[in-house]
């Protein structure tokens, strides 16, 4: 492209990250020209400096600066990615839900959601696996711990995949989890309000409350079974989804999550029952606003193994339908 063009941002592409955008239409311009471009104020969108986070709205206009050639890269064989069998037959087997816009699946604990340093097998990296009959790799809406388990949401469309995404940016989405604590809340139910920030150090990146600088984290909470003077069985809501929220929350409350050495440190585990050391923690329900048809899409993923052996283990009820927050809304 040798002249300023101003390309009109379609239908199927609202709130996509301008850096995504450009990654679509012009993939010969990689993140550093970019980057580049945005700072010069030569990117612009409705005629203002834009930053590659930018959500777009339809109908915007990018302003798209000559861009030359790009630069000289040398030659190399292009070799498509491969998933194994045994990679692609696991990740169907984890399908709950299946529609024209959207999978819903049980992500297993101890499955890396999106790879990082030291981490090769993710779910990120099987998708393709997921594709069916779509012309589309199935994107995802959002995340989940490495160690926690329960519903992944994934969108088959870029519109879809947006809109989706834009629930659970809007706080439209129900999202309830299910956790065995350490401990049981001083009340039945309860509000935690506590700012949470990133924290780097040599172990790895944790979460902190933080009241000066974090970010505004909620989290309500019910206790739907106490077990004996020790452990609870307590349902959560995150109103906000932080990074590690919940766990960092109950943690916060002199509740940690039963196996979560990591926030709840030698407190997170117990003596005296045969139960697993696995964080028990479990994304059980989710309901959002579907994303082209009226209603609600509404799934909901059954325990993992070792936390099927703990409700067993003390006669909870692994089956229990009953909405703990039918009272609650956000505020």
């Amino acid at each position: 492209m040798t002249g300023v063009e101003i390309r009109v941002v379609g239908n199927d592409e609202v709130d996509l990250r301008l850096d995504r955008w450009f990654s679509i239409h012009y993939p010969e311009l990689n993140h550093g020209r970019l980057q580049k471009l945005l700072r010069k104020g030569q990117v612009r969108v409705d005629g203002r400096r834009a930053k590659a986070g930018l959500r777009l709205a339809a109908g915007a206009q990018v302003r798209v600066p000559p861009l030359g050639a790009p630069p000289a890269e040398k030659p190399r064989e292009k070799s498509e990615p491969t998933i194994s069998k045994a990679d692609a037959d696991l990740i169907q087997s984890l399908v709950l839900y299946k529609d024209q816009d959207a999978i819903a699946l049980n992500k297993p604990p101890g499955l890396a959601v999106q790879g990082g340093t030291g981490t090769h097998r993710h779910i990120d990296g099987m998708l393709d696996a997921l594709r069916f009959d779509a012309k589309e790799t199935p994107r995802l809406v959002h995340r989940l711990d490495r160690d926690t388990s329960g519903i992944l949401l994934l969108g088959r469309t870029r519109a879809a995949t947006a809109a989706l995404g834009k629930s659970f940016r809007s706080r439209t989405t129900r999202k309830l989890y299910w956790a065995i604590t350490v401990g049981v809340p001083e009340t039945q139910s309860g509000r935690i309000d506590l700012p949470l920030a990133k924290l780097p150090g040599p172990a790895g990146e944790r979460m902190v409350v933080d009241r000066a600088k974090g970010q505004s984290a909620t989290t309500v909470y019910r206790v739907v079974e106490r077990i004996g003077s020790r452990l609870a069985w307590v349902a959560l809501w995150p109103w906000t989804g932080r990074t590690h929220q919940l766990r960092v929350h109950c943690a916060s409350i002199g509740c940690p999550i039963l196996g979560d050495g990591k926030y709840g440190g030698a407190e997170a585990f117990v003596t005296g029952h045969p139960v697993s050391r696995k964080v028990h923690l479990h994304a059980r329900s989710l309901t959002v606003p579907h994303p082209s048809r009226k209603g609600d899409l509404s799934v909901t993923a059954p325990l993992p193994d070792h936390m099927m052996d703990t409700w067993s283990l003390f006669g909870l009820d692994p089956n229990d339908t009953e909405d703990p927050f039918a009272d609650d809304m956000p505020s």
